[in-house]
């Protein structure tokens, strides 16, 4: 499993990297990303087959926790390109895009 900063995040997106936000639904009203997928961590074994496992995909979360654990359970089942974006969306919010609200 990789690991990500904000920034990078931010560089690869552009290139058509997948990014999977495991958080709640009320969370992501708080504070999200354009472009991407959302399946809430607990979700994620079921909707699994939502994902193409030769895709890269970079797991983000609120600090960044869940995601990794997320990453580690989509590496266990096959997917080959994943990484877990540091400090989640708090830390892009505070280097990216100060536009995005902390919570």
């Amino acid at each position: 499993m990789q690991t990500l900063t904000p920034q990078q995040l931010k560089e690869k997106m552009a290139s058509g990297l997948v990014v999977l936000d495991v958080r709640q639904p009320e969370e992501l009203a708080l504070a999200a990303l354009g472009q991407t997928i959302n399946i809430p961590m607990a979700e994620l074994p079921a909707r699994l087959g939502e994902l193409n496992p030769q895709q890269p995909i970079a797991v983000l979360c609120h600090h960044g926790m869940r995601s990794e654990m997320a990453a580690r359970f989509l590496e266990k089942n096959g997917f080959v390109d994943v990484a877990n974006v540091a400090g989640g969306i708090d830390a892009w919010s505070a280097t990216v895009d100060a536009s995005v609200p902390r919570y």
